[in-house]
């Protein structure tokens, strides 16, 4: 693989370093160029302002976004919103609460005019490909891994609050990305799958930030060597590179997969133009590409499988020292254990399913491996999941899911809980290989601080399947030398027909929305004041800070709907003591926001007030908020969940501070919840955990554009200076950190 230091032009013959005309002019040339455009209402290409061709949403995060666009004015869905229940889909857990989430999406579609997807029919990004993606859209997703791209669409994740943009008839507003050619040749050899291919490219790119919020954008000869559901499964996995979106060249069998679909006019031809300028490049012959694995626990920790087999304790301790750096000494991450005397490694699960794992050619090429053989009946499991009730019904009907059966593998439904820790909890120290997108500490069910722990490891189906028909030992699936079978694909539209609610676009006003009693309004919010005064309540120096770690997953789920209950999670398997910290502070600004004492309410709150003042005598009550705030490193990696952020409003949070951001859409979750995204450099940090700090004159500097800002620590020793910085922010962005919130926003300027 070859990353291009510098921009390229793509010619016929592949990319080259000039071009015949500059570079400024040949980037119109690029297929995302044309699709942005063609969506970009502001009159210029460098600040966009998008308008999106439809939205989805899963049972984790349509909740919040609907309730959030409620109370901003909400009437009508004015594009289509698809709603899927492919997370919450557990009704026993939370007792009534999963379910009457459900409830309320039924009759949210029908009141405001959406599409139902009930629980267990379709993964929210299969029913997309399914029923909604074609060439030229661009669709906008609460869901990080929202990937189109192989069929012609570009497709965002994001937070719910630039969902509830669309809904009231607002835009989606970026700067112009860069564009990055993936330039591929070559063809894949037998045993060698998509997930295999995305993870040799995420470990190319992840670390040096080569793509990130840049639009991934795949051409060349290797394009049409793959077929759609391997396109699809590379694409989908290109949100843990950190890029922005991705689009692919479209061809014959792009159009073919439509019209399987029944939607064969939503085909359009798709290629970049001759000479198109791109920002960077990297190449990738398909035919170099091995079987990987990325250990955990991150999906950018790459190998191929041959080279852990080679060398067995060197990389299982590896990632026992990587799981020191998130984990301290609060668990014993015992991966070596899993090597036997011959150097085997023994694996205690594998899981194939989800947007990424479930799809139709991956489960066939398993079942394939696997027809036979038998998975033992000692302690490995494997369970397959596939994307959507239609490729269930066909793996039903041409025998594969018989095959899976016999082996003693399980087969279950359309369902995203082995990916975030909802389903398939590994036991304790376990080793899991999973043919889906992540592989985060706290993610699949480990609870730090009860000693809990296990240990993911992401792999393609193929190789998955060669590891169970040895009964959990590694295995690569190039040692499998039998034919693959490649049945064809039928799509049958008659489950969606009989089970999904799609209203075409028209609203029941009349409607009324069902409301589960876990069901809550966010709580009131309040405009950013003249000064701030923040406590720093966690500091977290992890390299990387996700957001699995920022607000954990799995049976959390069950209380996205209730924010107040669910802020009682925030960074409880990263830093248990953070919530009675925010708590603490947040007991002043109540008080403050009630006038009263806010000395009494919050006593050591008292000499900070008068440091302060001694050198600020005006600061008050009234123009002064009392806050918290975390530091990271490098946070919000991972999902687009708006939770990472709101948890921490909702418990007094007015700022983050890191370094960097790791992704746009955690930034954005902070922006539109009312959160202060302070930068700061790289180095030694000017205060720590527990100290207050001081920022005087924010307001003014927010409306001001202030490219610095003046910010102090307190101590008994007085004022130290030190500099945050905001980074760009839109007109519309600072406003709503003035008003407080994306909801404040849209109350303002609704009256």
């Amino acid at each position: 693989m070859v990353l291009h230091e510098q921009g390229v032009f793509l010619s016929s013959k592949g990319p080259v370093e000039t071009g015949s005309v500059p570079a400024d002019e040949a980037k119109k040339g690029t297929m995302a160029y044309g699709i942005l455009s063609a969506h970009n209402t502001s009159g210029n290409m460098t600040d966009l302002r998008i308008k999106f061709d439809a939205l989805t949403s899963h049972d984790i995060t349509y909740v919040g976004i609907i309730q959030t666009a409620r109370a901003s004015g909400l009437e009508k869905f004015p594009i289509p919103y698809v709603l899927t229940n492919c997370h919450n889909s557990l009704c026993a857990v939370g007792g009534t609460i999963n379910e009457d989430d459900h409830m309320f999406g039924l009759s949210a579609a029908r009141k405001y005019g959406g599409v139902y997807v009930p629980p267990m029919q379709a993964v929210i990004h299969q029913y997309a490909r399914e029923m909604l993606a074609g060439g030229g859209k661009m669709i906008l997703g609460s869901d990080s891994h929202t990937r189109y791209g192989a069929l012609g669409t570009m497709a965002m994740g994001e937070g719910g609050p630039e969902l509830v943009k669309q809904l009231l008839n607002r835009t989606y507003d970026i700067k112009m990305p860069g564009v990055v050619a993936v330039y591929l040749t070559g063809e894949l050899q037998p045993g060698v799958g998509p997930q295999d291919v995305a993870l040799a490219i995420i470990g190319a790119v992840f670390k040096n930030g080569y793509v990130k919020n840049k639009v991934m954008e795949f051409v060349g000869p290797g394009v049409h060597a793959l077929t759609m559901d391997e396109r699809i499964g590379v694409d989908v996995m290109t949100t843990e590179t950190t890029c922005l979106s991705s689009i692919w060249e479209t061809d014959e069998k792009t159009e073919e997969f439509l019209r399987i679909h029944g939607r064969p006019e939503a085909y359009k031809s798709l290629s970049p133009a001759e000479g198109a300028y791109y920002d960077g490049c990297i190449e990738l012959n398909l035919s170099d590409v091995k079987p990987m694995i990325a250990m955990p626990y991150h999906p950018s920790n790459v190998y191929t499988i041959d080279e852990v087999l080679d060398h067995p304790y060197e990389i299982m301790k590896e990632a026992e020292e990587r799981a020191k750096v998130s984990f301290g000494d609060k668990v014993n991450v015992d991966l070596t254990s899993k090597i036997d005397k011959d150097g085997n490694i023994h694996v205690d699960q594998g899981i194939i399913a989800g947007c990424a794992g479930g799809g139709f050619e991956n489960i066939c090429d398993a079942a394939d491996i696997l027809r036979g053989s038998s998975i033992g009946a000692g302690p490995f499991t494997l369970d397959v999941y596939p994307a959507s009730m239609p490729v269930f019904q066909q793996l039903v009907k041409n025998g594969v899911f018989a095959d899976i059966l016999e082996t003693g593998a399980v087969v279950k439904t359309a369902f995203c809980g082995p990916c975030f820790g909802a389903g398939d909890t590994p036991a304790n120290n376990a080793f899991s290989i999973r043919h889906s997108t992540r592989n985060f500490p706290n993610r699949e069910g480990s609870k730090v601080q009860e000693g809990q722990i296990s240990s993911v490891a992401l792999m393609d189906a193929r190789s998955i399947a060669a590891t169970a028909a040895n009964k959990g030992i590694l295995t690569s699936a190039q040692t499998y030398h039998g034919s693959y079978t490649r049945p064809a694909y039928f799509f049958d539209s008659k489950i969606y027909e009989n089970r999904v609610f799609d209203s075409h676009g028209v609203a029941d006003p009349d409607y009324e929305l069902v409301f589960g009693p876990n069901i809550k309004d966010w709580p009131t919010m309040p405009a950013l004041t003249d000064n701030l005064v923040l406590k720093v309540v966690s500091e977290i120096h992890d390299p990387v800070t996700t957001t699995d770690e920022l607000i954990p997953s799995g049976e959390t789920s069950s209380y996205r709907s209730n924010p107040l209950r669910l802020s009682e999670f925030a960074l409880s398997r990263k830093d248990p003591a953070y919530v009675g910290r925010a708590k603490e502070v947040q007991k002043g600004e109540k008080a403050r926001e009630a006038e009263k004492d806010i000395a009494e309410a919050l006593p050591e709150i008292r000499t900070v007030l008068a440091t302060i003042k001694a050198s600020y005598p005006d600061v008050a009550p009234e123009n002064t908020g009392i806050g918290s705030t975390i530091f990271a490193v490098k946070p919000g990696d991972g999902s687009a969940r708006e939770q990472a952020a709101s948890c921490q409003k909702v418990l007094g949070g007015w700022a983050n501070i890191a370094n960097e951001y790791a992704t746009k859409r955690y930034r954005s979750n902070l922006i539109n919840w009312g959160m202060l995204p302070f930068v700061i450099p790289a180095g030694d940090l000017p205060f720590a955990n527990g100290d207050y700090l001081f920022l005087p004159g924010i307001k003014k500097a927010v409306i001001d554009k202030a490219s610095t800002i003046d910010a102090y620590v307190v101590s008994g020793e007085g004022l130290k200076k030190f500099e945050v910085s905001l980074g760009d922010l839109t007109d519309d962005e600072r406003e709503i950190i003035l008003d407080g919130c994306l909801i404040n926003y849209y109350r303002a300027r609704k009256q």
